[in-house]
């Protein structure tokens, strides 16, 4: 058999070479869920908890295009690009033959992932929110190749999907903009999908740590034991260079407050979901003498982070700033 697909792998899901072998800027209000719904996908009986979705079909299911009917509703941040994170749970049938391919826990993984396996996968979540279950049909040639075959399914035939969305994260900020007053304060520049650049002051830095909200959020707000989902770009205020973002390395980052310098921490305890945060650690809130990476001792560091959300996973916080 051929490798398994990415996405599929991605979600850990290797017993799919042990079951399914058979002869996978952002804003977000006024966001419309509209389905496709196609009279096959009556043939899907879903079952189960949420987050654990069993499925089975009388007869087989096929489409001539991605179809989908929500069976859940949900509500909070909905999906509205590829480029967000996401918690779902996925079981996959052979439409034909009604076989569960594979079965899926709740896993974070990016919308965009998935859609290596399953092109047109933003299309059926597009406007779904947490708590939604979707159930999807779609035709072969709307899948990745090397999936058709894992699953044994032929040009005509149809796979079925069924998701249930547990979490949600943002895809940038989207809190409301705050007065930003002070001298000295480097300026940031966002791009159309949100991407932050920096640019610091001709200036001595400051010396104590500088906390400036941007943007304010209405979400959950963080507590020193939380595990936030966060975008941000990092430069040095001598040169200005980045030393890091989460935006050119493609994907946002999971980071425990206990794990990241401390005045990372500070300046992030009590911003809320949505917020955009700009802050200059001092050398001493940073990393002191010692030199990390490629940022030189006794640096002066400037973030601009935006809280996504918080991330509940089994794995959150393992990644250390």
């Amino acid at each position: 058999m051929r490798q398994i697909p990415a996405a599929v792998a991605v979600l850990g899901l290797t017993a799919l070479a042990l079951v399914g072998c058979a002869p996978t800027g952002p804003t977000v209000s006024g966001c419309e869920r509209v389905t496709a719904h196609a009279s096959s996908l009556d043939l899907v009986d879903v079952t189960g908890a949420e987050g654990s979705p069993t499925a089975k079909t009388s007869d087989p299911v096929y489409v001539s295009r991605t179809s989908y009917k929500d069976l859940a509703k949900g509500e909070g941040t909905p999906i509205t690009t590829s480029k967000q994170d996401v918690q779902l749970s996925i079981t996959l049938l052979n439409g034909a033959t009604g076989q569960t391919i594979l079965s899926a826990p709740t896993r974070l993984i990016q919308l965009s992932v998935l859609e290596q396996s399953f092109p047109t996968i933003e299309k059926a979540l597009d406007c779904a929110r947490p708590g939604a279950r979707v159930v999807a049909g779609i035709p072969a040639k709307d899948l990745e190749p090397a999936l058709v075959d894992q699953i044994g399914l032929k040009k005509d035939q149809s796979a079925v999907l069924v998701m249930d969305v547990n979490t949600v994260f943002l895809p940038a900020a989207n809190g409301v903009p705050q007065y930003v007053d002070g001298s000295n304060i480097p300026t940031v520049v966002l791009a159309p999908d949100g991407t932050p650049g920096i640019i610091v002051p001709d200036a001595a830095p400051p010396k104590d740590l500088v906390v400036k909200t941007l943007k304010k959020g209405d979400g959950e707000k963080i507590t020193a034991t939380s595990t936030p989902r966060l975008a941000y770009t990092g430069v040095l205020w001598k040169t200005g260079e980045v030393f890091d973002s989460t935006w050119q390395n493609g994907s946002p980052v999971t980071l425990a407050m206990d794990k990241v310098v401390k005045g990372f921490s500070k300046a992030l305890e009590g911003q809320t979901v949505g917020s955009q945060v700009l802050v200059v650690i001092p050398p001493d809130l940073g990393y002191g003498d010692k030199q990390s990476g490629s940022i030189p001792p006794k640096s002066t560091l400037v973030f601009v982070i935006d809280v996504l959300g918080i991330d509940t996973s089994e794995d959150a916080g393992t990644t250390t700033q």
